[in-house]
């Protein structure tokens, strides 16, 4: 029964955040993952070019490198990922291109603006871990600090009066050298260890 009145709930959130229109930079449309009433949510910063044609986040060549974290780390594959994980991101919409090349960085006020999706998602589904993707993200839960500060460690943090566990992990940018060099790699290795051993993986894999 609660399940139901979440999927409700979220469903219901779903079909609101599809017809936002806040932001009148951003380009539609509003990219979201699957309806999954996960007890983990993972935060990325914004999507592609590619993720509104493809309909989902990390549809692209990070998100290959991100399935394969969850793959190596766990075991597994970008379906179960999908699945067992609910998907949102600090900003749900392509923000467009630089004039000098890349895609553009969200403003201060489109990132406010899209702030208020993922404060109702920790609403609906009440998280017991989040994880953020890339530097932007990670700054939304946690003060700025280096990479090699943050990753592969677990914080408890206070998110909007929701208490969670946070493990980062950096952006899987085919650009950034980080996540393909020491100590990157082995500081992704120990967050995956750190992941594993969470309450809230026990519940996606039930």
């Amino acid at each position: 029964m609660l399940d139901t009145i979440l999927a409700t709930a979220l469903n219901r959130h779903l079909k609101d955040l599809r017809a936002c229109t806040r932001c009148p930079r951003m380009h539609k449309p509003v990219v979201v993952g699957r309806t999954v009433l996960s007890k983990i949510i993972l935060v990325g910063q914004a999507p592609g070019d590619k993720e509104p044609i493809m309909g989902k986040p990390f549809a692209w060549t990070a998100g290959k490198t991100l399935f394969k974290w969850f793959s190596d780390g766990l075991g597994w594959s970008e379906d179960e990922t999908r699945e067992r994980i609910y998907f949102a991101a600090v900003c749900r919409c392509f923000p467009g291109k630089r004039e000098e090349g890349g895609d553009r960085v969200p403003s201060p006020e489109e990132i406010a603006e899209c702030a208020h999706w993922l404060k109702r998602e920790f609403s609906v589904l009440k998280p017991e871990l989040v994880i953020p993707i890339g530097k932007l993200a990670i700054t939304q839960f946690l003060p700025p600090a280096p990479l090699d500060q943050v990753i592969g460690k677990s914080f408890q943090i206070t998110y909007h009066k929701h208490s969670v566990g946070c493990i980062p992990l950096p952006h899987p940018s085919g650009a950034s050298p980080w996540h393909r060099m020491e100590p990157g790699k082995s500081l992704i290795q120990k967050a995956f260890r750190l992941i594993a051993q969470n309450s809230a993986i026990k519940t996606a894999t039930k």
